[in-house]
């Protein structure tokens, strides 16, 4: 697996993905603005140009918050997500980034076990962030100083 900077040739897989993994998908329009957005750090996990996932996140004044975390079903629990994750802390860290923030459902159990295991700690909850369905959601952060 390699990780790297989305691109325009990743757009129409990643639109996809978002459309399976999320209620409310970001469209392809959307993520292509991200390619010109210099706050954006967007990668993509991929084997032999294959799409495994992809991550994003938005840094400003020393903060990472990721917007999206996603894999494909069929790629999932192969380290594709902490992979991701661990590489949008790496970039901002060498932007001397402090700490990295998301949101996430408070039913994911999966994405917050992980998280957790990460270095993740709540630090809030959101009471009904997200719709279809409406759901808390638990606001997580982690330190990079404490890598």
């Amino acid at each position: 697996m390699t990780v790297v900077p989305m691109g325009e040739r990743h757009l129409d897989e990643i639109a996809r993905l978002e459309s399976l993994c999320f209620s409310e998908p970001w469209s392809r329009k959307a993520l292509e603005e991200e390619l010109e957005n210099p706050t954006a750090v967007f990668l993509v996990a991929e084997e032999n140009g294959v799409v495994l996932g992809y991550a994003g996140m938005h840094a400003v004044c020393g903060e990472g918050y990721i917007d999206n975390i996603a894999v494909f079903p069929e790629h999932r629990r192969n380290g594709v997500a902490r992979r991701l994750i661990t590489e949008l802390a790496d970039r901002l860290s060498q932007q001397d980034g402090e700490f990295l923030t998301l949101e996430v459902r408070a039913s994911n159990e999966a994405a917050i076990s992980l998280y957790h295991s990460m270095g993740f700690s709540e630090v809030g909850r959101r009471p009904r962030f997200y719709t279809n369905p409406t759901e808390d959601a638990l606001l997580l952060t982690f330190s990079l100083r404490n890598q």
